[in-house]
């Protein structure tokens, strides 16, 4: 395959991407999905996933990740677990390479997600020995130990409660003195006897040698700064988008999410045109929490890439109908 040019190659996993190849794949277009080393996206690090339509029993978020991986093959999708190194998308042939290897194509969708936001106070030096950002990954090796979750949405709820099964005890630290998260998660960590949220607080350092040995909590309101002894530290405290990849060669809004016709108001021409999940360049589009600044779910991922995927097939084609 060293000469072919793919129609399409995704750039990255989760709901977008592995929805866009089961579209663009089902469409009989030649589809190659890079999906990284850490396929399947932030839902491979989740437990029950209970707001995805079509499981009304909820579904694990590996096991929905691998079913649409599963998917995408089933029409001829070809997924490879590689890291994207440096793209070249300018032109009508693409360039994307993994390492020295160099992929062509016609079209590219980014879907490439959001990592996990830092504190910087220390902690990344103690990432896996102590330090996590997924508890639900790593909950169980926290059995009986005294932990810390950082945050106050979903996730951080989510991740209060997978500790609440092993660790001893489980400190919510949450800058103000209000969740973010959904009613119904407020509902549950509140009704946890292991969970105590510690309000107006923030962590300002983070420290330990080999491993996590303890953290300092400001109170914001006192200014009282407090150490503590910690043996897990768990952060969950938002995400950044994924587009360092393409910094100079695709136009990226202030936070650096990548603006496409839909998303960034600039490019009227392409919406009017037909396609609006193209970025700046034409044959690039994007798809999921690389674009999503607001919603950050996984069904308004998956149906972006269903539309990335739909805008790439038009595109190929040189029609625009149907929208």
């Amino acid at each position: 395959m060293e000469n072919k040019i793919w129609d399409v190659v995704i750039i990255g996993g989760g709901p977008s991407g592995y929805t866009a190849a089961i579209y663009t794949a089902r469409a009989m277009l030649s589809t190659l999905v890079i999906s990284g080393t850490a396929a399947g996206g932030q839902l491979m690090n989740t437990t029950e996933v209970e707001n995805f339509p079509g499981f009304s029993r909820g579904i694990m978020g590996p096991d929905l990740m691998i079913e649409m991986m599963e998917q995408a093959k089933r029409f001829g999708a070809i997924l490879e677990n590689e890291n994207v190194t440096k793209v070249e998308l300018e032109g009508e042939i693409k360039k994307i390479f993994v390492g020295e290897r160099e992929i062509l194509a016609k079209t590219v969708i980014v879907s490439t997600g959001a990592g996990s936001k830092m504190l910087n106070v220390g902690e990344e030096k103690l990432i896996g020995r102590g330090v996590s950002m997924c508890a639900v990954c790593d909950a169980a090796f926290f059995r009986g130990k005294n932990t810390f979750v950082v945050g106050g949405g979903d996730a951080a709820i989510e991740d209060a409660m997978a500790l609440s099964k092993f660790a001893s005890e489980v400190n919510l630290v949450v800058r103000r003195e209000e969740l973010r998260a959904s009613k119904i998660m407020q509902e549950r960590v509140k009704n946890n006897p292991k969970v105590k949220i510690v309000w107006n607080s923030e962590v300002t350092r983070v420290l330990g040698n080999d491993k996590l040995h303890s953290i300092e909590l400001k109170n914001s309101k006192t200014q009282e700064i407090k150490s503590l002894s910690a043996e897990g530290l768990f952060l969950a405290i938002g995400h950044f988008p994924n587009t360092k990849l393409f910094e100079g060669q695709l136009e990226l809004d202030e936070k650096g999410f990548l603006l496409t016709a839909m998303n960034g108001g600039l490019m009227l021409d392409n919406w009017i045109e037909g396609y609006p999940t193209q970025t700046t360049v034409d044959g690039v589009f994007g798809a999921g929490d690389v674009v999503d600044f607001k919603y950050k779910q996984a069904v308004t991922a998956a149906g972006m890439g269903c539309q990335a995927a739909l805008d790439v097939e038009k595109y190929l084609t040189g029609t625009v109908s149907g929208y």
